[in-house]
């Protein structure tokens, strides 16, 4: 084996440093020369909002590996702010330009590895270059944006996309005490899940005070004699001083194209297993190639930092004819939102039905770990799956606390072949403050297997909100639970009280059943199949319905007030300070509807014009109780959110006629 390769690496960062560390580690006699058009060869680009909303104080902490740290340990020949502009592969030269100098010059290979990463996208929009507008790629991005929000210190900031970037960026800036719009072309942030999970990151970016503008793209962005306004299209405008563009990335492949490489059809580099181009001598390694996706089987673009890690390590082993192949990419992916965590692995049910694949779903909500005790908090589990064979095509999961313990076990789970049965098997660790002794993994397995072993036939939200006259929509839950909300046309009868009252369902027609998270719903499923009607019961229950038919189309903040907000921020606040609070409530560890009925028994106790204080951590509380106030004639002073606890403040009022704990679902969608 001849180790004296001459090995050219266009671009650092997570795939072309790695190429170059794991080059190092095989040859000691190789030369091995790196390219990079910044200044900065190999830094935690994730970690770029986070500095600038000085969450990470010292941007040092941000390089992973300097250039004069990678000459000294792997001998590496780094040369930054050097732009490679061609490739000439039948004579297997490239040429380089010096942008400090602008000087070009030419460099022979052996082998040539590509790591140019992805571009951000910017619309073709009037504005988009004007100062004051900005993208988010790189270090000098970054230091470019902070700098503006130090100096200039923006009372408004427009974001203008919502995937990763966008999502980071809205909460620095808050963090910054800078008031933020996020303006969204799609009717849902976070477009890597499906649509009822990205409700509740709706919820909480509005508890946050985020003005949120979904369906909406910006058309222009023009300078005032203020700062900078960003036309919308529809006919408004957002005034601001600070725009941050976070529409996407797309691969950088003009370098790979003007060589004659071959490009894929969703125009990412194409390569093989090895990470090798239609070149033998060219690989290519991150964000700029095109991958094939482990459940569908089809070509895909993931730009994640994880797989271009190993995709530079696997390119570097088979240049030294080590034979290493890329597993393909399942997505597994977290984004941190305020207080909460949303993380999705395989495949999204959107997705799917874009292939046409047979698949299932089931949700739970369970807590993250022993409900008994302290600080349990609530997530939402969703699981895809074969509803014949039980293989796991995708798993998504959102909440204040573990959701990246239960979408890592679950993207083990799919990479593993796993099936829903064998969740059930699975022996995960169990102590009270971490877990539970029937792990949320564990749980949505049970659910899985009793829809598939027919224990369970489970309806969806689409088949709730239009029954016929063939079916009946039985809610199980308490009296007062099922008066503070429920779907329309529902029937009322307490799961304890299903047996005795049996004869006052109709057994020529179809029961769909509803709880508040499924559970209650499903052994009510099974007292009905058991006496022969025919019944399903919905997944997810009421909490899952309320995410699918939300209405987050309004443009106005909510009246809520937070921790991270400024005095002249878009948050209510009640005008002549505090109310006197009569009494306390600790609802930390109740889950929804559980605080407002607490809520609710304690206000029949005061009178007219005290206050209560209420604690939950519950994100449906915070998302349901001004709603629910403004049904019931009390008034909603506020809610404060610090640590992923919200603390509302409510002064009694005389309440209304229909005082039902109260039309909380409707409230919620007018």
């Amino acid at each position: 084996m001849n180790d004296k390769k001459r090995i050219l690496i266009v671009g650092g960062v997570a795939g072309g440093a790695s190429a170059a560390a794991r080059a190092r580690r095989l040859s000691e006699e190789a030369e091995i020369i790196l390219f990079e058009r910044t200044r900065h060869i190999s830094f935690a680009n994730c970690g770029l909002p986070y500095h600038i909303g000085e969450i990470i104080p010292e941007k040092d902490c941000l390089l992973v590996q300097t250039p004069a740290a990678m000459k000294n340990r792997f001998n590496i020949d780094v040369r930054t702010r050097t732009e490679v502009i061609g490739i000439d592969r039948e004579n297997k030269m490239l040429t380089a330009r010096d942008l400090e100098t602008n000087e070009e010059y030419t460099e022979s290979y052996d082998y040539l590895v590509l790591s140019p990463g992805a571009a951000p996208i910017v619309p073709p929009i009037t504005g988009a270059d004007l100062p004051g507008v900005f993208t988010l790629r790189n270090i000098e991005d970054m230091d470019a944006i902070k700098v503006r929000v130090d100096k200039h210190k923006p009372s408004r900031a427009v974001v203008i996309g919502a995937g990763y970037i966008g999502l980071e960026m809205a909460e620095a800036l808050r963090t910054r005490n800078v008031d933020v719009s996020i303006v969204e072309l799609l009717p849902q942030v976070f477009a890597p899940v499906d649509p009822e999970i990205a409700s509740l990151l709706h919820d909480n970016l509005k508890l946050h005070c985020v003005d949120l503008r979904l369906n909406t793209s910006a058309k222009a962005i023009k300078e005032t004699k203020t700062g900078l306004s960003v036309q919308l299209s529809d006919g408004e405008s957002i005034d601001c001083s600070l725009v941050i563009m976070a529409i996407g990335v797309r691969p950088e492949t003009k370098l790979a194209d003007d060589a004659s490489l071959e490009i894929g059809e969703l125009k990412g580099i194409s390569v093989d297993a090895s990470m090798q181009t239609s070149d033998p001598f060219v690989y290519a390694v991150g964000d700029a190639v095109e991958v094939t996706d482990f459940v569908t089987q089809n070509p895909a673009l993931i730009p994640l930092a994880g797989p271009a890690n190993r995709q530079g390590r696997i390119a570097a082993d088979n240049i030294f004819d080590r034979p290493s192949t890329y597993r393909h990419t399942q997505g597994t992916a977290i984004c941190k939102v305020f207080d909460l965590a949303v993380g999705i692995t395989g495949q999204s049910e959107k997705a799917l039905k874009s292939t046409d694949t047979k698949y299932e779903k089931i949700y739970v909500h369970p807590a993250h770990h022993a409900g008994y005790y302290p600080g349990a908090a609530q997530m939402t589990l969703k699981l895809i799956f074969d509803p014949d064979k039980g293989t796991i095509l995708g798993a998504q999961a959102i909440g204040p606390k573990g959701i990246d313990k239960r979408i890592d076990v679950m993207a083990v789970a799919i990479r593993a072949g796993l099936t829903v049965h064998d969740l059930t098997h699975l022996e995960l660790s169990y102590a009270p403050p971490f877990g539970s002794a029937k792990d949320p993994v564990n749980y949505a397995g049970f659910v899985a297997s009793n829809v598939i072993n027919g224990d369970m036939p489970v309806c969806h939200t689409e088949d709730v909100i239009n029954t016929n006259g063939d079916q009946i929509l039985l809610d199980v839950r308490t009296p007062a639970e099922f008066r503070a909300g429920t779907i329309p046309n529902a029937i009322n009868i307490p799961l304890d009280e299903l047996r005795s009252r049996l004869d006052e369902l109709d057994t020529n027609k179809e029961i769909l059943i509803l709880c508040q998270v499924g559970l209650r719903g499903y052994l009510a499923t099974r007292i009905l199949k058991q006496n022969n009607f025919k019944c399903k019961n919905l997944t997810g229950g009421y909490k899952t319905y309320k995410a699918f038919t939300a209405d987050h189309t309004n443009k106005e903040p909510s009246k809520m007030t937070s921790n991270i907000q400024s005095d002249a921020g878009i948050c209510g606040m009640i005008a002549n300070g505090k109310p006197q609070v009569a009494y306390t409530i600790d609802a930390t560890c109740i889950q929804c509807p559980g605080p407002i009925m607490r809520l609710k028994e304690s206000l029949d106790t005061i009178n007219d014009g005290q206050a209560i204080a209420i604690f939950s951590k519950d994100p449906g509380f915070a998302a349901d109780i001004a709603g629910w106030c403004d049904s019931t004639g009390n008034t909603f002073v506020g809610i404060e959110t610090e640590n992923n606890c919200h603390k509302a403040t409510v002064i009694k009022g005389s309440p209304k006629q229909t005082d039902d704990a109260a039309q909380i679902e409707s409230r919620r969608r007018n």
